[in-house]
């Protein structure tokens, strides 16, 4: 049993703290609004990034390595929840998207 809860995207608080642990050329193209990028080998050097007190919805191409961060960031203490399905249940659900490229959002 995981330490993390899974989320539905549908159910994501629209102001929900979003963790996308894609590579820079996935998170570039297209992503959640305002969300916080530590691709995932990098998140056991930058989790101190993170705000401890807050609530981490983490994100990735369909979920396996979001998966692998929300169980690692609970063990740390972190609270992070799981986005079920990732960018594809997000982008079904009708979440936003914003590119880092000037381009119409898309999700690699």
């Amino acid at each position: 049993m995981s330490d993390y809860e899974t989320v539905p995207a549908a159910e994501v608080p629209d102001d929900a703290a979003i963790l996308d642990v894609r590579e820079p050329y996935e998170f570039e193209p297209g992503h959640a609004p305002g969300a916080v990028h530590i691709p995932v080998d990098d998140i056991p050097a930058r989790f101190q990034e993170l705000d401890p007190d807050e609530d981490y919805y983490v994100l990735c191409r369909s979920g396996g390595r979001a998966s692998r961060i929300a169980g690692w960031l609970t063990s740390q203490g972190y609270s992070a929840f799981l986005v079920a399905g990732g960018y594809g249940e997000w982008l079904n659900a009708e979440k936003p998207l914003e590119s880092s490229t000037g381009e119409d959002p898309r999700i690699l």
